[in-house]
């Protein structure tokens, strides 16, 4: 059965797998570190598998608003409701936490990951030129924003 958890230090060597596997230039065991040590911004999750993490996403709670900063799926485990676990659990977490809103980029070419964002209410907003190193591929800029709380 798959689970969604909280993500701790302990998991960062799995993590790393998925990002190697799914991301051109992916981020390093420090940068992981520093997200789970240093940065109270940070909420991440991780998606297990019979014992085996299969994914994970992050977001950055910047003040009013939630920053998704990766969401990843071994490959053979996509289809399989990883993604939607994930960005489920990444929804609720704002919600409850208040956010007004997330965003994220994605690569102009990620026509699957687009697919993804806009089912759960992503909508496109901008661009950034150039955004990816390795490609100098643009950036789609998607928002979803929530409903005002009322006290």
């Amino acid at each position: 059965m798959l689970e969604i958890l909280p993500m701790t230090e302990e998991h960062i060597e799995q993590v790393l797998q998925v990002e190697e596997a799914c991301f051109s230039i992916p981020w390093t065991r420090e940068d992981f570190q520093r997200e789970m040590k240093e940065n109270k911004m940070a909420i991440y999750r991780i998606a297990v598998l019979d014992d085996k993490i299969v994914g994970y996403a992050g977001m950055w709670h910047v003040v009013t608003e939630g920053h998704i900063t990766n969401v990843a799926v071994l490959e053979q485990y996509r289809r399989r409701g990883v993604a939607k676990a994930l960005m489920e659990e990444i929804i609720n977490i704002a919600q409850q936490k208040q956010m007004i809103g997330i965003t994220l980029e994605v690569r102009i070419s990620n026509i699957a990951a687009q697919k993804l964002y806009t089912k759960y209410g992503f909508r496109p907003e901008g661009f950034r030129k150039n955004y990816y190193q390795d490609t100098k591929e643009d950036a789609v800029i998607m928002w979803k924003y929530f409903p005002i709380f009322e006290e």
